[in-house]
């Protein structure tokens, strides 16, 4: 186990990298991780209390069986000139060889080698093998490695793949050596070549120049099993094989190896915390533009109230107008009808009655409908023509969204998600302004201003139109004028009686227009604003599914951003910590 060899700083470092692999699991719960990293996150948390792990890629027939058996001394590995290692292999200390397969691919070697107790070596299968699978579960254990061989053949030195396969491991910030195999193919001079030209090719990958060691594992292989010193002298020398088994024997002491093991994690998870923190920024970036296209639908709503509101108080003066005018008319019909010189028709009491019917109240009550009618149908069109617009930033929005697909986690996600419900509501809008019925609509509204007007005036409600209503309040707010002059008093003090009581019915009318007037526009005025509370609400309850998700996955995503920022910075110290070691 790695702990009863690390001392109490060492140790404080471990506990805190399992801190901050347990944090970044925990913040990652609320982002959409592939199941390849949470297998990662999961294998690095147990890897931290495993031994120092050394992982062999290249490309088949590269020389890495052949490598770890020169390690040996001993052909204990398969070698051959097709993809020969078809699994996974971990080789350990065991006091007798043997092997144990898993289901997974993994086949688990033990070896009586010194080295093995401290260090576990893992074959993989080339990089181009021809079962993708083995390249899978070569790539699931470079992320677990605490150092790679890479090696690289002398007849084909840093062949394609190789240079793609060195780009994934130089993402996961892994500490890699390069072994040119093979260079018993080669002259001397051409080896020198060939190192300066992986050097540098490894730098344009890398941004660094790794050790490169040039050998030959299968003469370093004769040389352990050479049957007198001069010959094995003379291989040992030739394999230059000593270099790299000094580096990983010797030179990689336990202070190197627990300093590369310490690194580890924090590799993992600094390449995870950067992607799915860049993940995160982008997302918010395109909720960004989600919140200001909900907020320009927002906007849009609050200037249709505020012109809805002032529009129709210039409707309801054109309503006013008209009552001021019957005002005008009765005022006018008083000061000619109530004088002295009029004092017999006075006495006529259906024949006043009549005329003022005519002359003052005239065709009030359906130029009142009127008004009303085409308020009516104001508002029905203006609520389609909000509905419109709506539908129309809603297709705006939608327009921008091709081509954002998401760099991590399926369609089905929170991606899915987003288009899904902004279709949906751009569906909804869609199936409202295409069944959009005006004259239900508006039949619908002329009878809640009618019911509205009828309470108000303390009416009885039946089938006919708001004109009909109209002329029934009139008459009932009007009627008791003709009885203010009654004939027998008239024809006797009608001197003193008629200027009081002109008087009395001027006051008497402007009071009960007056009246009239304040009630239809608190009945239209209430029923106004239900209708319009009624237009925004619908409006609003339709899109309301996308602009919640959008507002909780802001919000959410703001708290992930922050958590990994704060496990960025972890990384980052306990990086530099580890460094000074």
């Amino acid at each position: 186990m790695l702990r009863t060899i690390l001392n109490r700083k060492q140790l404080q470092i471990l506990n805190e990298e399992k801190d901050a692999l347990e944090r970044l699991h925990r913040a990652l719960v609320d982002v959409e991780v592939s199941t390849e990293d949470q297998k990662i996150l999961q294998k690095s948390l147990r890897q931290l209390d495993e031994l120092f792990l050394l992982v062999v890629v290249g490309e088949f027939n590269s020389g890495k069986s052949a490598f770890i058996n020169a390690l040996l001394g001993t052909p204990f590995l398969p070698e051959g000139v097709t993809p020969t290692t078809a699994r996974i292999c971990l080789l350990r200390y065991g006091e007798v060889p043997g092997q144990e397969e898993y289901e997974d691919g993994l086949l688990i070697l033990t070896y009586p080698a010194d080295f093995l107790r401290e260090i576990n070596l893992v074959d993989t299968p080339g990089t181009n093998a021809i079962i993708r699978r083995h390249e899978q579960l070569t790539e699931e254990f470079i992320p677990r490695s605490d150092l790679v061989i890479f090696v690289t053949s002398a007849d084909r030195p840093f062949a394609e793949s190789e240079r793609a396969f060195m780009e994934r491991i130089r993402d996961w910030g892994k500490k890699i050596v390069i072994l040119l195999n093979k260079i018993d193919l080669l002259q001397e001079p051409e080896i020198d070549q060939v190192v300066q030209f992986i050097g540098q090719n490894a730098l344009g990958l890398l941004g660094f120049t790794p050790e490169v060691f040039p050998i030959s594992a299968r003469l370093a292989l004769r040389a352990k099993q050479a049957g007198t010193p001069g010959e094995r002298s003379a291989l040992w020398a030739a394999s230059r094989f000593e270099a790299v088994e000094r580096y990983i024997l010797r030179s990689l002491d336990e202070r190197s190896r627990v300093q590369l093991k310490l690194l580890n994690p924090v590799g993992v998870g600094e390449r995870l915390t950067a992607r799915y923190l860049e993940s995160a920024r982008e997302r918010l970036a395109l909720l960004g533009e989600d919140l200001r296209a909900i907020d320009q639908i927002e906007g849009q709503l609050g200037v249709y109230a505020s012109d809805m509101e002032r529009d129709f108080r210039y409707r309801m003066a054109d309503i006013e107008r008209i009552l001021l005018a019957m005002n005008q008319r009765g005022m006018a019909y008083f000061d000619e009808t109530l004088r002295l010189g009029r004092i017999l028709d006075l006495v006529n009491t259906q024949r006043i009655r009549g005329e003022f019917e005519r002359q003052v109240v005239a065709d009030t009550p359906h130029q009142i409908e009127r008004e009303v009618n085409g308020l009516i149908d104001w508002l029905i069109a203006q609520d389609l023509r909000q509905w419109q617009m709506t539908l129309e930033s809603l297709e705006r929005h939608r327009a921008t969204l091709t081509g954002t697909e998401w760099v991590l986690g399926p369609l089905d996600g929170f991606d899915g998600k987003r288009r899904a419900l902004l279709d949906s509501v751009g569906r909804a809008a869609q199936q409202v302004v295409m069944s959009y019925d005006r004259e239900a609509e508006a039949r619908q509204l002329a009878e809640s201003v009618r019911d509205a007007v009828a309470s108000v005036a303390v009416l009885e409600v039946s089938a006919v139109g708001l004109g009909a209503l109209l002329i029934a309040l009139l008459h009932t707010a009007l009627a008791d004028f003709t009885g203010l002059l009654a004939a027998g008093t008239l024809a006797v003090v009608g001197l003193l009686v008629i200027p009081a009581k002109r008087r009395r019915a001027k006051a008497d009318l402007q009071d009960k227009l007056e009246s009239l007037r304040q009630r239809l526009l608190e009945a239209m005025g209430q029923e106004f604003e239900r209708e319009l509370g009624r237009s925004l609400q619908r409006l609003r309850e339709a899109i309301s599914p996308y602009t919640r998700f959008i507002r909780a996955e802001h919000q959410r995503l703001v708290g992930v951003e922050r958590d990994l920022v704060e496990i960025d910075t972890a990384w980052k110290q306990l990086r530099a910590r580890i460094e000074n070691l």
